[in-house]
């Protein structure tokens, strides 16, 4: 399995109600200065996954994002690789998701 996944795939498994699961996986700073998030995304503290890795289905796909899909994405599916979770993170992050005009929500 490719550890990437585009934006425009992500939409595209959402308009298409493709049961699947979106992590949030920013650090706090980052959450903090753009409260900007995808549609349905649930935010996990990346610097916490070991305690929250066992809470995730196994039964549906697992997208991760961060910012800009680099260093934060990488370490977090390296950690739930390493527990057997299958997952992918967007490429571009958050960031290329905004840049193809996708859908955001503002976090409260």
């Amino acid at each position: 399995m490719d550890r990437t996944i585009t934006a425009d795939k992500v939409a595209a498994m959402l308009n298409d109600h493709t049961p699947m699961t979106l992590l949030d996986v920013r650090r706090t700073a980052d959450v903090e200065a753009d409260p900007d998030s995808i549609p349905n995304a649930l935010w996990r503290d990346p610097s916490n996954v070991n305690d929250w890795v066992g809470e995730l289905p196994k039964d549906r796909p697992l997208v991760v994002y961060c910012v800009r899909g680099g260093s934060v994405s990488n370490a977090v599916l390296d950690k739930l690789q390493e527990k057997g979770v299958s997952a992918r993170f967007i490429e571009g992050g958050i960031a290329a998701w905004k840049a193809g005009g996708n859908k955001i929500v503002r976090r409260s």
